[in-house]
């Protein structure tokens, strides 16, 4: 058996139901995959052989205790801006276009991911399929391939979560069930009330009223909680200001507008204060900066050389400030970049800000992603400290290294003096050894003391102890009981057992 995750809206946490879902499962002994039709998202993983996936169905997908698989996440959509979006299909560039003109391939689309599916299914019997969204986008039933148009061609369970702490739960609830197609509706099995702060139970009454309005059980009511897990995508950088840590340490992260891969520095926001800070924004007082990857390096590029970032990056290297950049940043920080027209709509050179000399040069539509594991062999006091680290790589382009030394076997550049270094590998500070090297260093120049990430502490998408810390914080608000019957057939017996 099998059963689908709808929201009232974005950001209401379907991702993480679902991966709940799936390490809840897991713990039983039942055999589970998680499937996302199609994800919208700038935040991705490389799976092992090579395709480019969400990074939220790569977290479910642990937390299931299986290998990420394109299968999971057979179409993803990393929007450049002017309402292009590249198309990722089943883990793979497919191509480059307008909105408008992606809904004439929606039927095609559907097809594959109803393929990838069955693939799924075959294979583990039990998949937690999460939608996109809300549920209830009235104006898009007719080419909404990751809700509506999906659940009905899989007639599976549904369980609609709604998010209380945005206000109008009510509203949230009734308005989605009156909205979905009446052949749809019939599908919603139960509600869960999610993100929930303070006492639970003062929150029994809201259920009998939900429950009354509109003859869905309610499954549960989750509180709020934060547990170490990446964030899938970028609404999730506006909560990371309400919860920067008070700690004496302070790392800048650029908040490019096409910034992608933001997970790489969730680690660090765990043991220092870490700032997204926006274009154009001081620089002065950070003890480190971080340029991240991009979905577009030149237009971010030229974003932040109109915004003055260039001479805030220029001070900082004046005062001793180390810079690292990763992906896209990485090729930022070069002296130029040469363009054929696949990162802008005019070719031509575009000069970096030149704190490393290397050069990168983008002439065709080829993409690089793969998982790797690098010894760090840069020259400083942060590189040696890092050791063997793992990651992957997702970049377009390809950057000539010069005479400066590699960052890492094989891969990216480091000034003589190892405060400026750059790479193509995503997931580097994730590494506890990463980490600790460039947090020592950032303690001992601002002479405060230095408690190690511990070993245990991270990891390319977060120690299992955080799956089972999630399973075990939804399992004593839902009724596990209500939603495992939907796992066993008539019998008694698991389902596929």
């Amino acid at each position: 058996m099998s059963l689908i995750v709808l929201g009232t809206a974005s950001h209401v946490g379907k991702s993480m139901t679902v991966a709940a879902l799936c390490r809840a499962l897991y713990r039983r002994g039942i055999p589970v995959a998680p499937f996302k039709s199609q994800n919208m998202s700038l935040n991705s993983y490389v799976t092992a052989d090579g395709s480019e996936i969400g990074i939220a169905q790569a977290v479910q997908a642990f937390a299931a205790g299986v290998e990420p698989s394109a299968d999971m996440n057979p179409i993803l959509l990393k929007p450049k801006g002017d309402q292009t979006s590249q198309v990722v299909l089943l883990g793979r560039p497919y191509k480059d276009v307008q909105i408008r003109d992606y809904y004439a391939e929606t039927d095609t689309l559907l097809s594959e991911a109803l393929r990838a599916f069955e693939r799924l299914q075959n294979r583990y019997a039990h998949i937690v399929v999460e939608g996109a969204g809300g549920a209830a986008e009235v104006n898009l039933y007719d080419r909404d391939i990751a809700n509506i148009r999906l659940a009905r061609h899989l007639r599976l369970p549904i369980i609609l979560v709604a998010d209380i702490e945005r206000g109008g739960v009510f509203a949230q609830v009734y308005g989605t069930l009156a909205l979905l197609p009446e052949d749809i509706r019939p599908l919603v099995a139960g509600v869960i009330v999610n993100k929930f702060r303070g006492d639970t139970g003062l929150f029994a009454s809201g259920v009998t009223k939900l429950e009354d309005l509109t003859g869905v059980p309610v499954l549960g009511v989750v509180p709020y909680a934060e547990i170490p897990l990446p964030s899938e995508d970028s609404l999730s950088i506006a909560d990371k200001g309400r919860r920067a840590a008070n700690r004496s340490v302070r790392i800048a992260v650029v908040r490019l507008p096409r910034i992608s891969n933001f997970t790489d520095f969730e680690l660090l926001e765990r043991h220092a204060t870490v700032d997204y800070v926006p274009p154009g924004g001081s620089l002065a007082g950070y003890d480190c900066i971080i340029l991240p990857g991009t979905k577009n390096t030149v237009a971010d590029l030229e974003a932040l050389q109109l915004a003055g970032t260039g001479e805030e990056l220029r001070l900082a290297r004046e005062r001793g400030v180390p810079i690292v950049g990763i992906c896209g940043g990485y090729q930022m920080l070069g002296r130029t970049i040469v363009d054929a027209g696949i990162e802008s709509d005019i070719p031509g050179d575009y000069a970096g800000f030149g704190l490393l000399d290397v050069a990168t040069a983008f002439t065709g539509y080829r993409k690089t992603t793969v998982q790797v594991r690098r010894r760090a062999t840069g020259p400083g006091p942060i590189l040696p400290g890092m050791g063997e680290v793992e990651g992957y790589e997702i970049h377009m382009g390809e950057t000539e290294q010069g005479e400066l030394p590699a960052a890492f076997s094989g891969d990216g550049a480091a000034t003589p003096d190892g405060l400026v270094f750059g790479t193509y590998m995503h997931g580097l500070f994730q590494n506890p050894s990463a980490a600790n090297a460039l947090l020592a260093y950032l303690s001992e120049r601002r002479g405060v003391p230095f408690e190690p990430v511990a070993a245990s502490g991270g990891g390319a998408l977060g120690a299992a102890d955080a799956y089972d810390e999630l399973a075990r914080h939804f399992e004593a608000h839902v009724d596990m009981d209500a939603i495992m019957a939907w796992f066993m057939d008539a019998t008694g017996r698991r389902a596929g057992a």
